[in-house]
């Protein structure tokens, strides 16, 4: 049956579907439930009051405590008496009241304001997922004479409350002899969300207290919920993978075309961690918001956006800050990450040999550390009781303490990796051969080279950082003028990109001594990508910001079978001293290694 947990579903294919069997089982899930929720708000006094509360007096107050000893039906949106009640209250104090509700009838949460103003935040939420509603519905009353606003709505989407059902006041009414109230209520509109691409939400026209009451609630929650569940199945083509939404925010200082080219690679690597880009949402704004990176509207539309598709994750196409990232996952609801975590990510998936795992361990540790605070309650070993109290020692203090020294001892065995690397390329020194690295942005064909030229096995893919680790290979040539055997180390090094991460930069310095070591350098360019002149200028920077300044480079423009005529014109014109190369099609790769031999002779050749 629809609905059943798979608890019950086991049990009753193990030992048939009885009527008794289903009873006792359906007591049971009863008492999971109530358990749950006990839980969830065990953490909340009962009788709290949210919300704007200046200037309310102290009966006024107990009024509104009271809301919470209210029980409603369970198949009922509200009863006349307790929406005329709460249209009292509200009338008496001027202000709008909202009441949160869960299906078992129980007030939970009782708030001076509107919608939005005291909505539950979604990491609060007992129920939040594409498939379901929250389990909770609110009764609100409103001053103003209209149908619920533009802001109330999405108030209800955010918390996917079961419904919203919202009074308007009449301006007065009167207290019934022997307790009750009635009169308080003019209309009344109810809203609910929709499993419709296009549409959040439906609104009804306004209703008399009367008709809203008698509606049927389980048939509405129940049907919509179904209704949700054939959507969210649709959706589901691979449960294995993060169905990611995509946030790209585009300042003053940077070009529509270069904002653009970001947001493709972003979705790239999202697609190289195992992620699926659901869709790409964009904002242009004069400089990143300090609390959320982009405005109070757009992170609404993220939040309802997420909910339409299906999304189970949050990627910003630059750098978030520690709090940046609280305030966007407590306002959204899911998890939100940066470009930076998506990199770190595939570096982590990457990483095959010893040290390559090491580097990326620091890497990510480095990155974790600033972002420890924040996580509540749970982070503090401060508690009551005997033997707790005093100075103590928090459990983030802890923690951090404990990732500061993984960080030094990594850093310790990167330098001794770093001494070992050094020993090996003055082995090579001494030997006197020539050491030539081969750079350029990830994805344009450095591994494919090294195996055309050495027959080497390098793991190729047209993946993002396919491969991590450097690869030595020897590559033995003859010299053209002398016609001496030439013996030249080729070193495959790991992919740069744009703004490469500065944990990643000082992590690997091991492998990116690998660079600056070099004799001389072979720069590969995908000459098929559509951003290969901001590509070349990206590796440029990373090389200029080196501690130790890399020998010249020789510039091979590849995939030159996947081009058209105009832009290899175009770019044998603006560098007329490349060579224009297809590693994969071994095009060429002849004409390359004799000016491979000329560029160790022009830099070994002494000043």
């Amino acid at each position: 049956m629809v609905g059943e947990s798979l608890f019950l579903q086991s049990v009753l294919r193990t030992w048939g579907d009885s009527t008794q069997i289903r009873k006792t089982l359906d007591r049971i899930e009863f008492a999971r439930s109530v358990f749950k929720d006990q839980l969830f708000w065990s953490g909340v006094s009962i009788e709290t009051i949210y919300g704007q509360l200046q200037g309310l007096k102290p009966n006024q107050l107990k009024q509104l405590q009271r809301l919470y000893h209210q029980r409603l039906p369970g198949d009922c949106l509200t009863t006349p008496e307790f929406a005329q009640r709460l249209a009292a209250v509200s009338t008496e104090i001027a202000q709008p009241l909202c009441t949160y509700i869960n299906r078992r009838g129980q007030v939970i949460r009782v708030g001076v304001g509107t919608v939005r103003q005291t909505q539950i935040p979604p990491s609060e939420l007992p129920r939040y997922g594409a498939e379901r509603l929250s389990g909770i519905r609110c009764v609100a009353t409103q001053l103003k004479m209209e149908a619920p606003s533009e802001s109330t709505l999405t108030a209800m989407a955010l918390q996917r409350l079961d419904a919203l059902v919202m009074l308007t006041l009449s301006g007065g009414g009167f207290e019934r002899r022997g307790g009750g109230a009635t009169g308080y209520v003019k209309e009344a509109y109810l809203a609910h969300l929709v499993p419709h691409p296009e549409a959040h939400w439906t609104v009804s026209p306004s209703l008399s207290l009367d008709v809203l009451t008698q509606q049927d609630f389980l048939a509405l929650t129940e049907g919509l919920e179904e209704e949700f569940r054939r959507e969210f199945v649709a959706q589901q083509v691979d449960v294995d993978r993060d169905r990611v939404l995509l946030v790209g925010l585009m300042t003053d200082r940077v070009s529509s075309q270069r904002f653009q080219d970001g947001l493709t690679e972003v979705t790239r690597l999202v697609e190289t961690a195992g992620g699926e880009v659901l869709q790409v949402l964009r904002q242009k704004r004069s400089q990143p918001h300090p609390q959320t990176v982009v405005g109070e509207g757009k992170v609404q539309e993220i939040a309802l956006s997420a909910q339409t598709v299906g999304a189970n994750l949050v990627v910003f196409d630059r750098d978030l800050s520690p709090s940046q990232v609280r305030n966007l996952e407590l306002q959204i609801g899911i998890r939100v990450v940066d470009r930076t975590e998506v990199i770190l990510d595939i570096f982590a998936q990457r990483a095959q040999s010893g040290a390559g795992k090491l580097q990326v361990e620091l890497a990510q540790l480095e990155y974790a550390l600033p972002r420890l605070s924040g996580r509540g309650r749970s982070m503090s070993r401060q508690g009551g009781g005997i033997g707790t109290r005093g100075p103590g020692e928090t459990k983030l203090e802890t923690e951090r303490r404990a990732i500061q020294r993984r960080i030094t001892r990594l850093q310790q065995e990167v330098n001794q990796l770093q001494a070992h690397r050094s020993r090996m390329r003055q082995q090579r020194q001494h030997e006197e051969v020539p050491s030539i690295a081969i750079v350029g942005y990830t994805n344009a064909g450095k591994s494919t080279l090294l195996n055309a030229l050495t027959n080497a096995e390098v793991y190729i893919a047209d993946q993002l950082f396919a491969t991590l680790d450097p690869t030595t290979r020897r590559l033995n040539v003859n010299h053209p003028k002398t016609q001496e055997k030439l013996t030249i180390i080729l070193t495959d090094t790991v992919g740069f990109i744009h703004d490469l991460p500065p944990s990643l930069v000082d992590a690997f310095r091991a492998t990116l001594e690998e660079v600056t070591e070099a004799d001389a350098l072979l720069h590969v360019v995908d000459l098929s990508h559509p951003a290969w002149q901001s590509q070349i200028r990206s590796v440029m920077k990373i090389l200029s910001e080196m501690p130790i300044t890399p020998g010249p480079a020789l510039l091979a423009f590849n995939k030159i079978d996947q081009v058209d005529s105009d832009t290899l014109a175009f770019a044998q014109e603006e560098f007329p001293q490349a060579i224009f190369i297809s590693a994969g099609e071994r095009l060429g790769l002849e004409t390359l290694r004799q000016r491979l031999v000329g560029l160790i002779d022009y830099a070994i050749a002494p000043r």
